[in-house]
């Protein structure tokens, strides 16, 4: 049971990469805060083999994570640059966006889940921010000035600010009955680690198919996550196979620049778009996939999140040095309309791409085929694209 006797100013409910990053960055800024998370604490060992749940974090995420101290606690577990992105149907037709055209070192670095969670979790156990697992929420009930939170082993816990960080079905979100715009999407996915027989480099690339992309990811080492899109009958016969027949239906399905892969881990999984109708309500703020999803074809997910903490994090900042009611609807509305629309659009974007793609009349691949090229040599207009997408 969780023994504290006091009205704290901010409750973090979810622990993981999102709500983690917050509340360091809010500890930073002076708040006091309390992290509640379901799951166990995260652990990190350097001789596993990769985790099948990866993100890409851009150079943005990455610039934001130094400010929180996080990210050289990254660099010493594992992680890997990616210096170009390529998207392409057909051979003649593709963009590739590189990390030198803005200037950049890299684009981003593709980090395991788990590894991101370990790092952060040290992090607030250095900053001495208390984060409480294997809790489960139970209810949030509004008083006046304060939300009581209830949870499973009786606790009881007052806070000025509750934030909902607890994933794409929020408990929080739901016990506030904040509605959602949501929609389950025709395809799934596959996530296949494989170990390669030469070192996978620095670029990502994305077949787009008419029955999903077909994705490659470097990772550390020899490592690397293939990720194969299509219809969840499709890939549940896949994950019957054999790690042998699987092999041979990753050499007749992806592109031959994969070479010679040994795949070793499977999983599949159905994803979902959703939006919430509104983030906040007086002391109470949404972030992350408790407010949004998105389709993971540009891997945008965790990025939208670090988006919103960045923002979060400034608006109560400013809001508590200009000694405002920081918790009051009114500040927490200037959040909502800082993310709101970039969460809109990104996720429109993303879809509109994803429905582009997966149709099989001609007239539209030739369409979709010159917008690639098109795009390729946007000049300026492809810079664009790229800083948006990397969120700079």
């Amino acid at each position: 049971m969780i023994d504290i006797k006091h009205t704290v100013e901010i409750v973090i409910v979810g622990g993981g990469m999102i709500g983690a990053a917050l509340a360091s960055g809010l500890a930073k800024h002076g708040f006091e805060v309390v992290v509640l998370e379901q799951a166990p604490p995260p652990m990190f060992d350097p001789l596993s083999n990769p985790d099948l749940r990866i993100s890409a974090i851009t150079a943005a995420s990455v610039t934001f994570l130094k400010k929180l101290e996080v990210w050289p606690r990254v660099l010493v577990m594992r992680c890997a640059p990616y210096r170009t992105q390529e998207l392409w149907e057909y051979q003649i037709a593709r963009v590739r966006f590189d990390a030198q055209s803005l200037g950049l070192s890299e684009l981003g670095y593709m980090v395991e889940n788990h590894v991101l969670k370990y790092a952060l979790s040290q992090q607030l156990h250095h900053q001495s921010v208390p984060i409480f697992y294997k809790t489960r929420l139970i209810d949030v009930q509004k008083r006046k000035d304060t939300w009581n939170i209830i949870l499973d082993d009786g606790t009881n816990l007052q806070a000025l600010l509750v934030v909902g960080a607890d994933g794409a079905h929020s408990q929080v979100r739901k016990l506030v009955n904040i509605g959602c715009y949501s929609g389950q999407y025709t395809q799934s996915c596959m996530l296949i680690s494989v170990y390669c027989n030469y070192h996978p480099g620095d670029s990502t690339w994305q077949q787009l198919t008419p029955h999903g992309p077909r994705a490659f990811l470097p990772l550390f080492g020899c490592w690397a996550l293939l990720v194969w899109y299509d219809q969840p009958a499709r890939l549940n016969s896949l994950q019957g196979l054999t790690m042998t027949q699987l092999k041979k239906e990753i050499q007749i399905h992806f592109p031959s620049r994969v070479r010679t892969v040994t795949p070793l881990a499977t999983t599949v999984l159905r994803f979902y778009r959703s939006h919430a109708k509104h983030y906040i309500l007086a002391g109470l703020a949404l972030v992350g996939d408790a407010a949004h999803t998105l389709h993971p074809l540009a891997g945008q997910g965790v990025n939208l999140g670090y988006r919103d903490v960045s923002a979060l994090m400034e608006v109560l900042r400013e809001a508590r040095q200009n000694s405002d009611q920081w918790a009051s609807v009114e500040v927490l509305q200037r959040y909502q309309d800082k993310r709101k629309k970039d969460n809109y659009l990104m996720q429109n974007g993303i879809d509109l791409l994803h429905v582009a793609f997966s149709h099989k009349c001609l007239p539209l691949k030739m369409v979709r085929n010159a917008g690639l090229i098109i795009a390729d040599r946007a000049g300026q207009l492809k810079k664009d694209m790229l800083s948006y997408g990397l969120g700079l």
